[in-house]
């Protein structure tokens, strides 16, 4: 099943002699349940492309499809609620509210859509990124690589259809990266999530079902297609 789609998308930003074409005419679609890795030099469009498919960023043209719906015909209200219900983000800042433990960080997207907690889903969660015992501690309390463990269990907490991580090991050590990681591939085959990682590490995109490499906002290349 294709979870998600998008289709002709491009974003170009100012006009005229200054425009810069950022995303080019894109059409990819993506596999429930698969790991897709982007790839490309800085400045090649692939965070670009990531927040295109979470509904972060309006395209100047084309759609997105979710669960065959469409993302950008919508209020920006509804978006939101797409996002929030459908879609899990993870990105190198790690975005946690300092002033909320880890446990209300974590079940903050729920709370923001007026829904229950599944206590016994965000503690299977939890003690899965090893954040049992840190529950109750604060942001600042925690290390980078914990942090970003948080930022992974807010990520699954709704129980979103894609999860989309841009860079998620930029602002870690060696070792705290591969231990993100492994936990991502851990909770990607557990809980059958669609994860698609935006990041210049070739070694993290080998481990990948799929490569798809962005150059100067088109794709150049993708294993999991035709090369352009």
């Amino acid at each position: 099943m294709k979870i998600l789609k998008a289709e002709h998308i491009s974003k170009v930003y100012g006009t005229g002699q200054s425009a810069v074409i950022a995303v080019n005419d894109l059409t990819l679609d993506f596999d429930e349940g698969s790991f897709t890795a982007v790839t490309g030099r800085s400045g090649s469009g692939k965070s670009t492309l990531l927040h295109l498919l979470g509904g972060l960023d309006k395209p100047s043209s084309g759609d997105v499809f979710i669960e065959n719906k469409p993302v950008y015909t919508l209020s920006d209200r509804q978006r939101t609620i797409l996002r929030r219900r459908r879609m899990g983000f993870v990105f190198q800042l790690y975005n946690l509210i300092p002033d909320l433990t880890v446990y209300q960080n974590i079940i903050l997207p729920l709370r923001l859509d007026s829904k229950p907690v599944d206590s016994d889903y965000i503690l299977e969660l939890t003690d899965s990124l090893g954040l049992d015992n840190r529950l109750h501690h604060y942001p600042g309390e925690l290390s980078g690589g914990q942090r970003q463990r948080v930022a992974i269990a807010r990520a699954l907490a709704a129980k979103p259809a894609v999860v989309l991580a841009d860079e998620p090991t930029g602002n870690l050590d060696n070792k705290s990266s591969e231990e993100v990681l492994a936990l991502l591939y851990l909770l990607k085959a557990r809980y059958h999530q669609t994860l698609i990682m935006a990041t210049h590490d070739l070694n993290i995109a080998e481990g990948a079902d799929r490569i798809i490499t962005i150059t100067d906002g088109s794709v150049s290349m993708d294993t999991g297609g035709k090369s352009v």
